[in-house]
């Protein structure tokens, strides 16, 4: 039954949080490699290799399917680990193709032709590595035609939301705005490319103004996630138990993930 969930870090936890609701049935297993957070500074080799060896942890707690909660792996990583990688009783999916999916307008599994759609203008906000990777550039060029993608490398927020510094992360949020606005000053729809931002939205929005709409992923994901396993449900692993997990310090991530979700989360040595 159980469906693993994948993140550098805490951000994950908003995709976490957002997929127990929809499936309250379903166990998840949360993995946090904060002992090596944050990805979106490493190269692609690196972020490959660390993603690699925390799904393996993963299928060992009995879960077939997991989710890439972390975009900067979706982006760098999970391609080649499809390719290459995963075996055939196994499932890693990314959290950038239903993210672009409800951007286009488009139904789970639609493979026609790419097509016209209405946004025109898109502000991609993302860690430097995922910016750098292209990745959503090009599984948006799949689906959509005629679409102005500028991204912004968004250095220090994952830090400052890890960290839990409020201020310094709205600051923040506001100053890369601004750099992408400088870049493209009427963007029609902006995406939060990093499972963290979700927690910093109402400043995103608040920066980018009424007319932008935002979309972040925690929601959508879930409502993939959900459509998924209705149609694959023999990919729920055979874990039985839900567990957070963490490479770091159990104690002192437990602290950071309670106030990151606002309730008691207690991590346990991965």
């Amino acid at each position: 039954m159980a469906v693993g969930i994948f993140d550098s870090g805490l951000g994950g936890l908003t995709v976490l949080d957002a997929v127990a609701k929809r499936l309250p049935d379903v166990p998840f297993v949360y993995l946090g490699d904060s002992a090596h957070a944050p990805y979106g500074v490493r190269d692609a080799d690196d972020v490959y290799d660390l993603t690699t060896s925390a799904v393996e942890r993963l299928w060992a707690e009995g879960c077939d399917l997991v989710i890439l909660a972390c975009n900067t792996a979706s982006a760098a990583a999970l391609r080649r680990m499809q390719e290459r990688w995963v075996p055939s009783d196994k499932r890693v999916l990314g959290v950038f193709v239903p993210l672009i999916e409800a951007l286009t307008e488009r139904q789970w599994g639609d493979n026609s032709p790419p097509r016209e759609v209405a946004v025109k203008h898109v502000a991609l906000f993302a860690t430097p590595a995922t910016v750098a990777s292209r990745a959503f550039q090009r599984e948006l060029a799949f689906r959509a035609i005629g679409v102005d993608v500028e991204a912004q490398s968004c250095g220090g927020v994952v830090d400052a939301i890890e960290e839990g510094d409020e201020i310094l992360a709205e600051a923040l949020v506001r100053s890369h705005v601004d750099a992408l606005k400088r870049k493209m000053p009427k963007p029609d729809a902006a995406v939060l490319g990093c499972t963290h931002y979700p927690l910093m939205a109402h400043i995103f929005q608040d920066a980018l103004g009424e007319g932008v709409t935002v979309y972040s992923q925690a929601s959508i994901v879930a409502e993939s996630l959900d459509d998924y396993l209705g149609r694959r449900p023999e990919m729920r692993g055979p874990g039985a138990e839900a567990a957070f997990l963490t490479t770091g310090d159990p104690k002192r991530v437990s602290s950071k993930a309670t106030q990151f979700l606002r309730r008691k989360i207690e991590f346990q040595a991965a």
